[in-house]
């Protein structure tokens, strides 16, 4: 997915999808105004549509992949 990097605050657990209400990975800030929250598999299920509505889209999915800090080295 396109994104555009503009500073934004981080999404937190406490960020829903408007779809599903799972965790949020992905907001969407429409040209219109306003901003819908989707979590990973509905932000690609949408992106297509998105794209054409989007001023910008913050895309945070690369977290569900990352490996914690402290994970030993095993376990990454």
């Amino acid at each position: 997915m396109t994104t555009v990097l503009t500073p934004a605050s981080p999404l937190t657990a406490a960020d829903r999808c408007d779809r599903c209400g799972a965790q949020a990975y992905l907001r969407v800030v429409l040209i219109s105004g306003g901003e819908l929250l989707f979590c990973a598999h509905h932000g690609r299920k949408f992106e297509p549509e998105l794209k054409k509505i989007a001023a910008e889209i913050q895309d945070e999915t690369e977290r569900l992949t990352a490996v914690p800090v402290s994970a030993e080295t095993e376990e990454r």
